[in-house]
This record gives C-alpha cells, structure tokens and sequence, in this order.
C-alpha cells in the first residue's frame, strides 16, 4: 500500500479550496468540442463527498430547467480548471440526497456565516 501511495502523492491537486457539504459551487470544467477547448462553468450545491485520496470526488446537483441535474467529479481530474466557493451552506449531515425530493424554496440550504 505505501508502493501505491507513493506514486499518487504526487498527483494530488493542492490548489483547490476546502470543499464542504451543502456548500454552493462553480466548477469551472474543461470542456473538448472538435479540436477547440473550452470552459464550461457547473454551478450546485455540494451533495456528497466520497474521500478515497488519489479517487476522491464530490457530486454537484442543480436544478435547469426545472429538472433535477447532478454531476459528479474526481477532485484531481487535469479536467476541472478551478472551482470556486460561492457560498458554505449549514447542515447537519453527510449526504443531501433529500435535496431530490424537494422543489423550489425548500430545496435551498441555509447559509453558515463565515
């Protein structure tokens, strides 16, 4: 196991901010069209974050029009060019899957005070 953590420590991003549950995002992801790349902004609420160093990834859900989309993101992925804390939400648990059930106000998080 050291063997394997050698070798992925040196491709773990460090650049990237604290990542909290409930808090709103913007990643902003590199996106491949023909031979152009361009940048695409994902803008949600954290809902989970699943911890497994070098296979570390946290899932984005946002709601366009009017349907439920979530999105999910190796944090070391060479893919997402930066992400971008827009605000921390306050919340008592580790996973926000009840966040699919509700519509319009009571799908919001309330805000923590920084």
């Amino acid at each position: 196991m050291d063997v394997i953590k050698a070798l992925t420590q040196d491709q773990i991003r460090t650049d990237l901010p604290e990542l909290e549950i409930g808090s709103t995002v913007k990643v902003h992801v590199k996106v491949k069209e023909g031979n152009r790349e361009r940048i695409q902004v994902f803008e949600g609420t954290i809902i989970k974050i699943q911890n497994g160093g070098i296979q570390k990834t946290f899932t984005v859900r946002r709601i366009s029009y009017g349907t439920g989309v979530e999105r999910t993101f190796p944090v070391n992925s060479p893919k997402i060019a930066k992400i971008e804390v827009v605000r921390l939400g306050k919340v008592r648990r580790a996973r926000l899957f009840y966040l699919r059930d509700r519509v319009g106000k009571a799908a919001k998080v309330k805000e923590k005070l920084r």
